[in-house]
């Protein structure tokens, strides 16, 4: 039995259109025919993952950067962020005089204490409900989850505690702070299911794959994949839209 987990963009779908690819779909049926577990591995937020794993009939994942598991599309935990290294960062920001956005929640809604993040760069490309509290403590906010900093790169270096906790810039204006341990995410899916890490097998393309491409289980990177990435991958497969997934797993003999 082999344990595989599956990045999303550009791994379960096309990297050009979004969409799911069909030959991994079918690939994935066929590994669950012969026993092994699947699932996905990815550092997009709980709500953000469901639609996507129901859609690609994936009842098992490993999301928000490793900090939530769901086995069998029941949610066995989902975990904040550390609050005392995040309070130190957005307070240091926010003396800076950047904006600051905060996830209170595994959902759209963001809390703001003034529309200096909206006024800095504007509105965030993904659905985004913001809520303006003027009274708002950062202190009092019982659990965070992610929080945006409006803040241009050339002035990341400004920010001394910066690097307390994983953050992802993804263009200029803005970045985030997440969690970034998705392969910690799989180590506690292996431990909470009682498998052996060495049957895990990992799927991925991006910079944030990175992570969880070690040496104790195999990984496997897909053609279009970032360039450190593939030096890292025990094999490397064609594209997504190449069927990727399932060349590969004819490769090693996991499915006909």
């Amino acid at each position: 039995m082999k344990y595989f987990f599956f990045d999303i963009d550009g791994t379960l779908t096309n990297i050009h259109t979004g969409e799911l690819v069909q030959s991994g779909l079918d690939t994935i049926r066929e590994l669950e025919a012969r026993g092994n577990f699947v699932a996905i591995a990815t550092g997009r937020a709980y709500y953000k993952t469901k639609d996507t794993a129901k859609k690609a009939g994936i009842r098992n994942f490993v999301a928000n950067g490793g900090a939530a598991l769901i086995v069998d599309e029941k949610l066995v935990r989902n975990s904040p962020l550390d609050k005392e290294k995040a309070l130190t960062i957005m307070k240091e920001a926010d003396e800076l005089g950047y904006g600051i956005l905060v996830s209170f929640e595994d959902s759209i809604r963001v809390l703001m204490k003034d529309r200096r993040f909206l006024e800095q760069f504007g509105e965030r490309k993904e659905p985004t409900e913001y809520i303006y509290d003027p009274d708002l403590k950062f202190e009092d906010i019982p659990e965070i989850y992610k929080f945006y900093i409006s803040m241009d790169e050339k002035d990341e270096h400004l920010l001394k505690s910066r690097d307390l906790l994983g953050h992802i810039r993804m263009g200029d204006g803005y970045f985030w702070y997440q969690h970034d341990a998705k392969e910690k995410g799989i180590i506690d899916m292996m431990d909470y299911l009682h498998g052996d890490i060495k049957d895990v097998v990992v799927f991925g393309d991006g910079e944030n794959d990175m992570v969880m491409f070690k040496k104790e289980w195999t990984s496997i990177a897909m053609g279009n994949g970032y360039p450190d990435l593939l030096k890292k991958a025990d094999y490397v497969t064609d594209a997504a839209e190449d069927d990727g997934i399932a060349n590969a797993c004819r490769h090693f003999g996991w499915i006909d």
